[in-house]
């Protein structure tokens, strides 16, 4: 079966910028577009009202054949399947993830701040899939991923911005790190990767203000990162690595270096044994805060 990118597509303004952001990326990965419309049933009670009945589904049908026509048109390279599909988005969309190799979904700006707003579905598919997936904020364009021109505008023709990894060195994840990496060498862009680090509670607690001892902790920490990162230096010789070991907060680190970047990459461990899904603090903050498409990756 032949993998695609997959989006979730409900008209809003949020999923139409995603839907945009999944057709350049299924053309940068020479794989199809898969347009996902999901109806989600009313109670039968409510159906019967006028506005609520056939006729809505009749207009939602001919909306969803026009976006996915659209979308043909601005990208011709690509082909471009439409599936029309009835039940819960949430469940439509962790299941439609499972044939993909991307998942693409839109997420409600935040008015007056900038970042985005992961909604419900969006969290509750982002907890249960196991295949990567990317949000795409409203309004979000492809200018927005590119440097400005030498005049200071916004344009898709310069390079890309950078790719900006979140990672953590102690559970360092190869499909995680693998993502950024292969993101960066198709965008023909740098890599920065970023690591914060506290010190262990026996440094912190019970002794003064060490400045030499924090300074020993700060170098073995950058040492560490960067053991860690030598492998994928070879065996991605074009993609240009920078890194950042500091002091902190992951989360304020990433969404700060989200200002900068064209995609933001996170990791989600997979925790089969626990009770319901987890996201992780830092990745759930990355989320509602990014101000670039964030992808999150599932791992072990």
């Amino acid at each position: 079966m032949t993998r695609t990118v997959t989006v979730g597509l409900d008209g809003s303004a949020e999923s139409r910028a995603a839907a945009e952001w999944a057709a350049r990326e299924a053309e940068s990965r020479g794989l199809p577009l898969k347009i996902v419309h999901v109806w989600e049933p009313v109670p039968d009670p409510m159906a019967q009202a006028p506005l609520l009945g056939p006729e809505t589904h009749q207009h939602w049908t001919e909306r969803s054949e026009e976006s996915a026509e659209g979308l043909r048109l601005r990208h011709p390279g690509i082909e471009v399947i439409s599936e029309q599909l009835s039940g819960s988005p949430g469940e439509i969309l962790v299941e439609a993830s499972k044939t993909a190799s991307l998942l693409v979904l839109g997420s409600r700006a935040l008015g007056g701040v900038g970042g985005f707003l992961a909604g419900s579905v969006g969290l509750s598919v982002v907890a249960h899939t196991e295949s990567p997936v990317v949000l795409v904020r409203a309004g979000e364009q492809a200018a927005d991923e590119h440097q400005m021109d030498p005049v200071g505008i916004p344009s898709a023709a310069t390079p890309f911005r950078p790719v900006v990894l979140g990672l953590d060195i102690d559970h360092p994840d190869e499909r995680l790190i693998e993502f950024a990496f292969d993101a960066a060498l198709r965008r023909a862009t740098s890599l920065r990767v970023e690591y914060a680090w506290f010190p262990p509670p026996y440094y912190a607690y019970g002794m003064p203000v060490n400045p030499p001892l924090y300074e020993a902790l700060a170098l073995e920490r950058s040492q560490a990162l960067a053991e860690v990162l030598s492998p994928w230096r070879l065996k991605y010789p074009d993609v240009e690595t920078t890194e950042e070991s500091r002091y902190g907060s992951a989360a304020e680190q990433l969404v700060e270096a989200s200002r900068e970047a064209s995609l933001v990459v996170v990791g989600r461990r997979i925790r089969r044994a626990a009770p319901g899904a987890h996201i992780g603090h830092v990745t759930h903050a990355v989320l509602h805060h990014s101000t670039a498409p964030v992808a999150v990756v599932a791992h072990g």
